[in-house]
This record gives C-alpha cells, sequence and structure tokens, in this order.
C-alpha cells in the first residue's frame, strides 16, 4: 500500500494531460508541447515524469521512473539520516533528595543534553510534602545552574498539580555517542600511529650515524638510536 501510494504522488507519460510541459535536464530547460516531450521519452527509451505540477508549465523530466522512485527514496533516507532526533529525558526528584542521588542524577542529565536532547526535570510532592514546594523550587533552580555549561532553562520552574517542572534544552546540536568497540578501535589505530612514528624516528637518526663512521661504528650507531628514541619518548609524554 505505502508503494502505491509513494508511486501515486507523480503523473506519469499519458497520465500528463496538460498542453506544453517544461523539460529540465542537464543540459537546461525547455519549453514544448506535451505530444512531443513524450514523443521524445518513447525515443529514449524513458518516461515522461511530472515533478512539478503546480508550475506554469508544469515542470517534467525525462527518466526511467523505476529510477526516479528510487531516487527519491533514497534522498528522503539520507535526509532522515541527517536528522538529529530530540527527545525529552525525564530526571524526577524528591523534595528532599540527598546529595548522592542528586549527583547521580546531574550526570545523566549531562549525558542528555550533550546527546541533543531536552530535559525536563520535575519534583514530585507526595502527601504533605507540598508544604516544602519551596524547597523543591530551589533544587530545581541549583539543577539549572549546575549545567548552565551544556543546557539552558527553557521554562522556570512552576507547579502543576502535585509536581513542579523545569525544562532545559542543550546549548548546542548533539553528538552521536560513540560506541565501547568505536573507542578502543580508535585508541589501538592511534596508539598503532604512535609506535610508528616512533620507529620512524629511530630508523632516521640510525641511518644518520651509518653515513658518518666517526661516531664509533655499529654499536655506537645503536646507543645513539636508543637514546633518540627514549628522549623522543620522553618529549612525547610531556606533550
Amino acid at each position: 500500500m505505502k508503494t502505491d501510494k509513494k508511486q501515486n504522488q507523480y503523473r506519469v507519460n499519458e497520465q500528463i494531460r496538460v498542453r506544453e510541459v517544461r523539460i529540465v535536464g542537464e543540459s537546461g530547460s525547455t519549453v514544448m508541447p506535451t505530444r512531443q516531450a513524450l514523443d521524445m521519452a518513447h525515443q529514449q527509451g524513458v518516461d515522461l515524469v511530472e515533478i512539478s505540477p503546480n508550475a506554469n508549465p508544469p515542470v517534467c523530466r525525462l527518466i526511467d521512473y523505476s529510477k526516479f522512485l528510487y531516487q527519491q527514496k533514497k534522498r528522503a533516507k539520507e535526509m532522515k539520516a541527517k536528522q538529529v532526533k530530540v527527545e525529552v529525558k525525564e530526571i524526577r526528584f524528591g523534595p528532599q533528595t540527598d546529595e548522592h542521588d542528586y549527583q547521580f542524577k546531574l550526570k545523566h542529565a549531562k549525558e542528555f543534553l550533550e546527546e541533543g536532547n531536552k530535559v525536563r526535570a520535575y519534583v514530585f510532592f507526595r502527601g504533605r510534602s507540598i508544604l516544602f514546594k519551596e524547597q523543591g523550587e530551589v533544587l530545581l533552580l541549583r539543577f539549572a545552574n549546575d549545567l548552565e555549561e551544556c543546557g539552558k532553562v527553557e521554562s522556570m520552574p512552576s507547579l502543576e498539580g502535585k509536581k513542579m517542572f523545569i525544562y532545559l534544552a542543550p546549548k548546542k546540536a548533539g553528538v552521536a555517542k560513540k560506541s565501547q568497540q568505536a573507542r578502543d578501535r580508535e585508541a589501538s589505530e592511534a596508539e598503532a600511529k604512535e609506535s610508528m612514528k616512533l620507529t620512524k624516528a629511530a630508523t632516521m637518526e640510525a641511518d644518520i650515524d651509518v653515513e658518518t663512521p666517526a661516531n664509533g661504528g655499529l654499536f655506537a650507531n645503536a646507543k645513539i638510536s636508543a637514546d633518540a628514541l627514549k628522549k623522543l619518548q620522553e618529549q612525547q609524554d610531556e606533550d
């Protein structure tokens, strides 16, 4: 059913019943009678596809219709992949949340914001704890202040029934979180590159010493190469 709906979005060949159309292609655009455009399509073994029916005259392309649908589907998929999906994550507090629990939830809220999600934090007042609503407001304001580097307040604390809400939005677009496997692979690649760099530097030092016999022969060359390698490693550690 979805495929049929997609196909019916465009008029093709004899379904196009206007007097003239504008044909667009790599060489530009040309206005011609629809019958002439249909004849061109048949000669080239393609279809006449109407891509902009509201233009005057309607805009068409000479292209294989199945190929055209594939291109449209691929383009839509790429656009969807580029979009950052924003979710609203909830953080719940009690009016007398202890410090350890507060820090734990603060950490998660920071991760949510850095990934590009919004955060809705609220204090839930159970029974007579509604008497401590000022304490809940202070808690939410502290929460927003502790997240000011990665989040901005969209609305100040407000009481809705037995819950007091505050809304935070990320300051910058989210970045896809890397998996542990990806991080390990990057670390291994960086380590391998560093090792190759050190080996290359040591080899260059050895080549210089071999060309200068006055240094004392192979044993002196080996010693100098080892010293150069050690010095380079110390510089890398300092950086």
